[in-house]
């Protein structure tokens, strides 16, 4: 007879308990396919906007919001005004000596263009083109041939270059430094 006393409360605690693990486990179902479906969707945006699909959508709506047309009529608003063509100003050719452990010399033959907002900054970058030229020789002399490899190394060599042109000309503006010939021997 107590056997079955225990049996009967086995029962009730099982039975009870059963029904309860099952309803809890449709809720965890349900936040789990929750879950995976947000995951999806953010992975989605993601691709998306990384892929450059979203831009064509994004850009319509910065367009509106800068006070332009649908089609385009207005003109784009710098902060000092009407944005104009850049103008472009030839360096002249730059070869330096590489920095290199073994016997053999490497050389670097360079040749920049600096982009700049309008032709009134021009003269101020001859002015101080002495300084520019330094600034980049020094720079160049102490690469080594493993720093220009591949893209990354192109893109660290034109950030540095940058750098070093605005400082050496500072109360002109210079938006980027463009290679036009570059050759490692």
């Amino acid at each position: 007879m107590a056997d079955d006393d225990f049996e009967d409360a086995d029962d009730a605690e099982g039975g009870g308990g059963g029904e309860e693990s099952g309803g809890g486990g449709g809720k965890k179902k349900l936040f789990i396919i929750i879950g995976a479906v947000v995951v999806v969707l953010l992975g989605a945006g993601a691709g998306l906007y990384f892929s450059g699909l979203l831009d064509s959508v994004l850009h319509k709506k910065e367009a509106v919001e800068g006070g332009e047309t649908a089609e385009g009529g207005a003109e784009k608003q710098g902060p000092k005004g009407p944005a104009g063509p850049s103008v472009f100003f030839d360096m002249p050719e730059m070869i330096v000596t590489m920095n290199t452990a073994q016997r053999k010399t490497a050389f670097l033959k360079i040749r920049v263009a600096l982009e700049v907002n309008n032709a009134q900054e021009i003269p101020k970058i001859q002015a101080v083109m002495p300084r520019i030229v330094d600034n980049f020789q020094v720079y160049l002399r102490e690469l080594r041939v493993e720093d220009l490899k591949g893209s990354a190394g192109m893109y660290r060599l034109r950030e540095e270059l940058l750098t070093r042109v605005k400082a050496a000309a500072a109360p002109a503006k210079i938006n980027a430094v463009l290679f036009k010939e570059m050759l490692i021997q």
